[in-house]
């Protein structure tokens, strides 16, 4: 399945590299090191450099050969930049779902959406007051917040946030993730900046493309199942006018801000059960990025790096999901 979607991709990669100069790592042999990295939790590029010294198995896999050199992990390091630079990742996550499209396995009437917190590579201590505050904050009625007037030196787009009362506000990012309720494989996936809003406008985001795919004004009806994070009033109206069922977890008691904002036949909907019961498949995602491809602390800073990362771990899931729908042999 890697051999097919590089194969497509061998024009955009033309693209990213000058006919002259000094050679440079072959891109389809830098993405096949990077999923390796993310299928055998290897925590760093150069102790992937150094496995590929002596692991015949990783340099079948990228295309070395028994003699050839390993790159140095510097060199290794830039090329991966300019991959970032073409948004490889985002076109690699498109080509790898073609197989499951083909072969039916994703549904386009039900999905799951939900966020986890990343943690990002900046320390607490490193948080300053900017020198050039703005004079109207981001908060309502232009409140100013803590991000209006402090950032990281280290990450200046990373945001001290913390996802439940329990715990302990850290810099962090947010990741997002949309499946497929049949066998939940990602249809989507995306890294934002940490904050209360970015968990819905991420899955309002995500959403769009399915909801076009899927076509309006047809019999089927599109859902969409969420924990309690996602239940609010404007979440709920912009589900609604995308023509998508909102099966979303309600609060026992309305306390406070925490209202309920579904109606009694969306409540009633034969499908709001079988929906929360597949909420489950997407913390299997989660747990498998954060464990074995290492996303639980990012070891990249700024936004649009831990995107590119998050986008990689996210086809590296579907892939190991995709050889066991597909049986493709060994």
């Amino acid at each position: 399945m890697v051999d097919v979607a590089l194969q497509e991709m061998s024009a955009e990669f033309a693209q990213l590299y000058s006919r002259s100069g000094r050679p440079s790592i072959a891109p389809e042999k830098l993405l096949r090191a990077l999923l390796l990295q993310c299928f055998y939790s290897v925590r760093s590029e150069r102790m992937l450099m150094e496995q590929m010294q002596y692991n015949l198995l990783f340099r079948w896999f990228v295309g070395l050969g028994m003699d050839d050199e390993v790159w140095d992990v510097t060199v290794f390091t830039k090329n991966r930049e300019r991959l970032l630079e073409g948004e490889i990742a985002g076109r690699f996550f498109d080509r790898v779902m073609e197989p499951a499209r083909e072969a039916e396995l994703l549904s386009d009437e039900h999905f799951t959406v939900d966020g986890t917190l990343i943690e990002a590579w900046a320390n607490r201590r490193s948080f300053h007051a900017k020198k050039d505050p703005p004079k109207k904050g981001s908060g309502s009625e232009g409140r100013k917040l803590l991000r209006d007037t402090h950032e990281s030196e280290s990450d200046p787009e990373a945001r001290l946030y913390k996802k439940s009362t329990a715990g302990e506000a850290q810099p962090s990012y947010l990741g997002h993730v949309l499946t497929e309720n049949r066998y939940g494989l990602i249809v989507g996936a995306c890294v934002t900046e940490s904050g209360a809003r970015a968990e819905r406008e991420a899955a309002l985001a995500m959403l769009l493309p399915m909801r076009q795919r899927a076509g309006r004004g047809e019999r089927k009806a599109v859902s969409l199942g969420a924990d309690k994070a996602y239940q609010g009033e404007k979440f709920i109206a912009a589900l609604r006018a995308m023509d998508v069922v909102p099966h979303i977890a309600e609060y026992e008691k309305e306390v406070g801000i925490s209202k309920n904002w579904l109606t009694q036949s969306e409540r009633e909907d034969p499908g709001f059960v079988l929906s929360q019961r597949k909420r489950k498949l997407v913390e299997k995602v989660f747990a498998w990025i954060k464990a074995v491809a290492g996303l639980r602390k990012t070891k990249l800073r700024k936004r649009r790096r831990v995107d590119w990362a998050f986008r990689l771990a996210a086809a590296a899931c579907n892939l190991i999901r995709l050889a066991k729908l597909l049986r493709v042999p060994a």
